[in-house]
């Protein structure tokens, strides 16, 4: 990658590693085992409706909810989340692997030795990356031993000490064991895909790409087929709304895109749209932050002068509990809310945010026929594989009681889910055939008496603030 596609291309702490990145490639066994397999059954194709028979726009009772809430934060893989959830509450959940003294001996190669993977000793996160180059060199087709090479703080794990709250919503609604980022890299194309079904070209959280010029994709989003079908939707923001990664939705639709006490005040009336995208604050120093506050956003108003630390998204290197706390005031102000016997709730995480994680990625269908934004110093490969695994749990009244489902799942189940509900046209080849989120719920409502969960952890005001002690990593 040249020095001016790198500058475009990279976060500013991916620059640093920018030149020993370029070197990496898969070998040939490793893109034979990550070829996407030809499915025996015909595939959905885009703009085909989930149910021929049933007309376009009309919703269905056999997803019993009225309303559905999605809360996508950043940058966190399952391990590193949830990875001790088998000996805190939900022994199926598929986490670390145990020694006799109750750690994990799950673990990478480094220097001759084995990094394992070890308790963070800060509720701010450590200096990973996951970028194409290194998540592609972390999966290392299927074996998943490249991220202590990337970064070996890529191997800290955070435990329910730090994230009661997570562990609290895991272990009472349906767990999603095999929840993957939509490709294998960074937060705007998987934010892409939970919009509109593809990356339409992007591998990177790439500042260029969301300047009010950037073109639209290609088969539109699913607010355009919201729209098109009368469908309201909405998109509460705090600092910046997540929408803005596709600009053409926030110029098309501004009026959509609302203060986030606003939600508040729709959970406190029972009055939610049947389509709700809720965003934390990004933060406008972050990375992700930085880039989308540049946007002309309608009724946006800067949360001041903030250092990168102190958003809510919980990406590198904000304090998790930040974000936690904020998650937790959008589950309960749901829990509460008049809507709650019809409402469905998603919690996710974008990308595994360079973090740990065991599972090897699946393959996935092509959304398109447009491929990855490649230069001449990146991983070959395409939009036919998952990215690593994050944290999802759906909150509903029919979710199923402490449930785990194994089900294979991406970004676009959402996509799917709303399709399915209001029998839209799917965005693309992915979308169309995703499952949608119908696993994690049971045939009646077995918590429709809101089932009381831990608070996150406290806050301390004027302790805001990232340690940079790291801790001292395990090896073997």
């Amino acid at each position: 990658m040249d020095e001016a596609r790198s500058q475009a291309k990279l976060t500013r702490r991916h620059l640093l590693r920018a030149g020993g990145l370029a070197a990496l490639g898969f070998t040939p066994a490793g893109r034979a085992a990550l070829a996407l397999a030809r499915p025996t059954r015909r595939l959905r194709e885009p703009d085909s409706l989930p149910d021929p028979t049933r007309p376009a726009g009309v919703p269905t009772d056999a997803l019993p909810f009225d309303h559905i809430v999605v809360v996508m934060m950043e940058n966190h893989s399952f391990d590193n989340y949830l990875g001790m959830l088998p000996r805190r509450g939900q022994r199926r959940a598929d986490g670390f692997r145990f020694g006799h003294d109750g750690l994990p001996v799950n673990g990478n190669p480094l220097d001759g030795y084995t990094v394992l993977a070890t308790h963070a000793r800060t509720v701010c996160q450590a200096s990973v990356t996951q970028s194409w180059n290194a998540t592609h060199r972390q999966i290392d087709g299927g074996r998943m031993d490249g991220f202590a090479a990337t970064s070996p703080q890529s191997m800290v794990y955070f435990d329910e000490s730090e994230l009661p709250f997570y562990y609290s919503l895991a272990r009472t609604f349906t767990l999603a064991n095999r929840w993957f980022a939509s490709a294998p890299c960074q937060t705007y194309p998987n934010r892409r895909f939970l919009l509109c079904g593809t990356a339409f070209g992007l591998i990177s959280t790439d500042t260029s790409s969301i300047k009010p010029t950037t073109p639209p994709p290609p088969n539109g989003t699913i607010f355009d087929r919201l729209h098109a079908y009368g469908i309201e939707w909405r998109n509460y923001f705090t600092d910046l709304p997540g929408t803005g990664v596709i600009p053409s939705v926030i110029e098309k639709y501004p009026a959509r895109v609302r203060p986030i006490a606003e939600f508040y005040a729709d959970c406190r009336a029972g009055t939610l749209p049947p389509v709700s995208f809720v965003d934390p604050e990004f933060g406008l120093a972050s990375e992700v932050g930085g880039p989308l506050a540049q946007l002309p956003l309608p009724g946006a108003k800067p949360a001041g002068d903030r250092v990168a630390e102190q958003g809510q998204s919980e990406e590198n290197p904000q304090d998790i509990q930040l974000g936690q706390a904020f998650v937790a005031g959008v589950v309960n102000a749901v829990l509460h809310s008049p809507a709650w016997p019809r409402t469905l709730l998603v919690w996710l995480y974008d990308e595994h945010g360079g973090y740990y994680d065991h599972v090897p990625p699946p393959p996935a269908i092509k959304p398109d026929d447009i491929p990855p934004d490649l230069g001449p110093g990146d991983v070959p490969g395409g939009y036919d594989i998952y990215g690593p695994r994050v944290p999802a749990v759906v909150v509903s009244p029919y979710s199923r009681p402490h449930g785990v489902t194994d089900v294979v799942h991406d970004h676009t189940s959402i996509l799917a889910t709303i399709e399915s509900k209001w029998n839209l046209p799917a965005c693309t080849y992915r979308d169309a055939n995703a499952a949608t989120l119908a696993d994690f719920l049971d045939s009646r409502p077995r918590l429709l008496e809101p089932p009381r969960l831990a608070k996150p952890g406290s806050l301390v005001p004027g302790e805001l603030h990232c340690s940079t002690e790291q801790p001292t990593l395990r090896h073997r």
